[in-house]
């Protein structure tokens, strides 16, 4: 009885800042329709705010706490609302969601640039005093904690449903422009709610820093949890909200506390919260299509198929000058690049055409990568086969929530992520813990591409291939779909089209797509283990492919050689690595607005270069003139030429 009632106080704690965390994400939510994937991130920066103030510059806690609370928190919610999110909530939630995942990654880089890897600890709230029930001796500091969670969710509610300015929030975010007429003010509102939100994260991550301690990423993932939470509470009922998390904080320490430790169920002690996000998403109810304007993405011009096959034939050509020139070393960075362009590939088709996002893109390349290696099939057929297998497990995820589109879509490729990170990548059947696979070198026709040259070359051919298949694609009817989708579900289906199993179909395609790039990986690196696909780096590659241009193929050639070069300059440069990412992170927020990323400054580059050179080109480049129809087809017709007919048919 005695540990039932440990475990049952640790679990309350928990959820006692899981509640506070995810109150604050349903009132951002609520009043915005922003769903702030960086919610943990934000409360993470503001815990080492705190260490900082209390701890390195000395201040007393009630201090500190009210600087973090009262000042900076408010400020930076202010602040971000103002310049970051403001009318993200009225356009597409993918939108949304890559502004929100840039400053999840650009706030974990930042905290490292500033404050450097180093041991902090951060002491609890009235360390010295605490309570005895029974055998179980409770600290004041968790205590404290759950007694504001309780306070938290009672003001909130009493905020939102017995005020003006409650009511103004709700209303906001229903009819903005009718809240203006009657005298309100939708972005002071707006503001409010993001100061009061970030406020709120920077709470639980105070709250839990010190028990989880001062970690960019266990904090921040940590915190994560609380999207089950705000999911419970179907992102507007924060009595429900309260609930789940504190169910969620029990069953998470009653699973630390009964199920074992070893053996094939050992990896569910850490997933527990990924799977109550994946029963609750699984549970919502249907997502209501969005109706309205049409506001469609600007898609990037699409080349010929004359250009495009120059491009790649070119692109070829210049893969095998590096072939013959470069080191291994080097050629292993190519083909790395290659790998992560292949990815990218894949959210073209699935972001930038299907206008869905996946947070676990590179989970997927790494189911390929795994069947590559245990098959032990080093050819084509084992290639495609694990691509095959790739593409079935992106199905499966796709399936429980054939219903919901948008934002739980997102979430549960999330939630997806978490689990095969913790319960299949590291198991002993899969990479094992801190294990490694080996993988042979792919075999086409009997021929065996043991030279890292000429397999990187082979790595080419197969991105060169995907990428005119894509165009091909994107020019077809089903192409033409895609796009229509993307834009206004809501008249497509007004026009009697399913989606529902065409968005399954789209999941399970793009999921084959980095599952060919993962198996081409694993023969390229020889050994693969669980870390080469943990779920950050997916972010990172959903980033890259929008700061380059997720709607194109030119952007993911160069965010493919651009997310190969970031651990290059880590390495060289080590004290820039957590700038690195800031930059990378806000600059995603910068450009997230705009899908056609750098690619569309080079399009419009090239067009204005030709738009002054073009004639001048055209003009020293001889033509051959076309034969003139001969003077008996007029007469075997009996139809006169009309005048420009020989023009019209040289152009």
């Amino acid at each position: 009885m005695s540990t039932i009632i440990s475990f049952t106080i640790l679990g309350l704690f928990t959820g006692a800042a899981y509640a506070i965390a995810a109150s604050g994400l349903v009132l951002t939510y609520t009043t915005t329709r922003v769903f702030n994937i960086a919610h943990g991130a934000f409360g993470m920066v503001m815990a080492f705010t705190f260490w900082d103030f209390s701890q390195r510059q000395g201040m007393p806690t009630w201090l500190a706490l009210f600087l973090v609370l009262g000042v900076v928190a408010p400020g930076t919610g202010w602040l971000v609302q103002r310049f970051v999110t403001r009318g993200l909530g009225e356009g597409p939630v993918s939108v949304s969601l890559v502004v929100t995942v840039g400053l999840f990654v650009g706030l974990i880089g930042l905290a490292q640039y500033i404050w450097p890897p180093e041991p902090r600890t951060v002491p609890p709230f009235l360390p010295d005093k605490g309570l005895q029930i029974g055998d179980t001796y409770v600290t004041a500091h968790q205590i404290i904690t759950i007694v504001l969670s309780a306070v938290v969710a009672a003001m909130l509610y009493a905020l939102l449903n017995r005020t003006r300015v409650g009511t103004a929030m709700r209303a906001s975010v229903d009819n903005p422009v009718l809240l203006q007429l009657f005298g309100g003010k939708p972005d002071r509102v707006a503001s409010l709610s993001w100061a009061i939100g970030i406020s709120l994260a920077a709470l639980a991550g105070i709250l839990l820093s010190p028990v989880v301690g001062l970690s960019y990423f266990d904090l921040t993932l940590l915190v994560i949890n609380a999207y089950a939470a705000a999911m419970f509470g179907r992102l507007k009922s924060l009595p429900l909200t309260f609930v789940g998390a504190m169910g969620l904080g029990v069953l998470q320490s009653f699973a630390v506390a009964y199920l074992p430790s070893e053996g094939s169920l050992a990896g569910l002690r850490a997933v527990v919260p990924a799977l109550f996000l994946f029963v609750v998403i699984i549970a919502m109810p249907q997502a209501q299509l969005r109706i309205g304007q049409v506001k469609g993405i600007v898609t990037a011009p699409l080349p010929s198929m004359r250009k495009s096959v120059g491009w790649g034939a070119g692109l070829l050509g210049l893969v095998a000058l590096l072939a013959a020139s470069m080191s291994d070393a080097d050629l292993l960075l190519v083909g790395t690049a290659a790998t992560y362009a292949m990815a990218m590939l894949s959210l073209v088709l699935l972001t930038g055409y299907g206008g869905h996002v996946s947070l676990a893109q590179f989970t997927f390349a790494g189911v390929g990568a795994l069947a590559y290696a245990k098959l032990d099939e080093p050819n084509l057929y084992g290639l495609f086969m694990s691509a095959l297998i790739a593409a079935g497990v992106g199905a499966l995820v796709a399936l429980p929530v054939l219903r919901l589109t948008g934002l739980y879509l997102a979430l549960s490729t999330l939630a997806f992520g978490v689990l095969m990170d913790k319960l299949v990548f590291q198991a002993e059947f899969a990479f094992g813990f801190n294990g490694t696979l080996s993988a042979q070198r792919l075999t086409v026709l009997g021929h065996e591409f043991s030279s890292t040259g000429g397999y990187v070359l082979v790595m080419a051919v197969f991105f060169v291939l995907m990428a005119l298949a894509l165009l091909l694609l994107r020019r077809g009817v089903l192409g033409r779909l895609l796009i229509a989708m993307r834009d206004s579900p809501a008249a497509c289906g007004t026009l009697g089209l399913d989606m529902r199993w065409f968005r399954v179909a789209l999941f399970g395609l793009s999921a084959g797509m980095a599952g060919l790039a993962g198996g081409l990986f694993a023969g390229l690196r020889g050994t693969i283990g669980a870390a080469d696909f943990q779920l950050f780096n997916s972010l990172p590659l959903l980033l890259l492919a929008v700061v380059c241009g997720v709607t194109s193929v030119t952007g993911a050639t160069l965010g493919g050689i651009g997310l190969m070069l970031l651990p290059v300059l880590q390495s060289s440069r080590p004290e820039l690595a957590g700038l690195v990412f800031a930059v990378l992170g806000f600059g995603a927020v910068a450009l997230g607005r705009d899908p056609n990323g750098l690619a569309n400054l080079l399009f419009g580059l090239g067009r204005r270069l030709e738009a002054r050179f073009g004639d001048k080109v055209r003009a020293a480049v001889p033509v051959l003139p076309l034969p003139r129809p001969r003077a008996e087809d007029d007469s075997d017709t009996n139809i006169p030429l009309k005048e420009g007919a020989h023009v019209a048919a040289r152009s």
